[in-house]
């Protein structure tokens, strides 16, 4: 592991030769954190993002036998389609995570169908604000254009979705290259995590980290890192 820092920006990186060994120890790594969690204040809270990089780290998690009765597992982001669309983040969680001793967590799913991803957004902030905040663990991705959770650089509202001061839990997004409409938990409830971890693979996600670090354009990676409390645990693997 080696303590990197770019333009001010401090950082964890963690290197493996092969993607089944990040997955395993990032998984270990999480599995720690709510195991402390849950010893200090009884309960923990993970949220997890989505697409198809994080599948051999959710079959990991989900066999390591902590008490996960105790926890509660919700999701960085999700695009607005129904759980059993093959584009559901909460489809992949159900799949891939909540199996072996991991089913005996809780779920809080981001999207639930309504009339529009306003009422959607109406609803599920309600919903959210009940779970034990902060954060302990969130697990992120990102994608080749720099953007993490669903903070996409031609987002109508990116500068609202980045404000590390907002109290709103979740946020509806609307962007173009996002294709359809999407929920994602605000900046600010991210970077308040107790351990914030970047899962991405591939040299194209490395060298566009790399780039995002080293810009003087602020993308959504970047202001992730700018604004945590604690420096992020990258995880990479090509």
């Amino acid at each position: 592991m080696a303590r990197e820092q770019l333009n001010g920006a401090a950082y964890s990186l963690h290197a493996f030769a092969e993607r089944q060994d990040l997955a395993a120890a990032l998984a270990g790594h999480v599995a720690g954190r709510l195991t402390n969690a849950i010893a200090e204040r009884g309960t923990a809270l993970l949220a997890v993002s989505g697409g198809t990089t994080p599948a051999k780290f959710f079959a990991s998690l989900s066999n390591i036998p902590i008490a996960w009765n105790k926890i509660t597992v919700t999701l960085v982001d999700e695009r607005c389609v129904p759980a059993s669309s093959p584009r559901s983040n909460a489809g992949l969680v159900a799949a891939n995570l909540l199996q072996n001793a991991a089913a005996a967590a809780r779920f809080v799913p981001l999207y639930h169908e309504a009339a529009s991803i306003e009422d959607t957004w109406e609803a599920d902030s309600r919903m959210l604000r009940s779970l034990p905040w902060p954060l302990d663990v969130v697990v992120l991705g990102m994608g080749t254009d720099g953007h993490t959770a669903s903070f996409f650089p031609d987002a109508d509202n990116l500068e609202k979705l980045l404000d590390p001061s907002s109290e709103r839990v979740v946020f509806p997004v609307h962007a173009a290259s996002a294709g359809e409409p999407r929920l994602t938990l605000s900046l600010a409830r991210i970077v308040r995590a107790g351990f914030v971890a970047l899962h991405i693979e591939g040299e194209d996600k490395r060298n566009a980290f790399e780039s995002a670090m080293g810009s003087e354009t602020r993308k959504p990676i970047r202001a992730v890192l700018d604004t945590a409390e604690r420096p992020v645990e990258v995880f990479w693997a090509p």
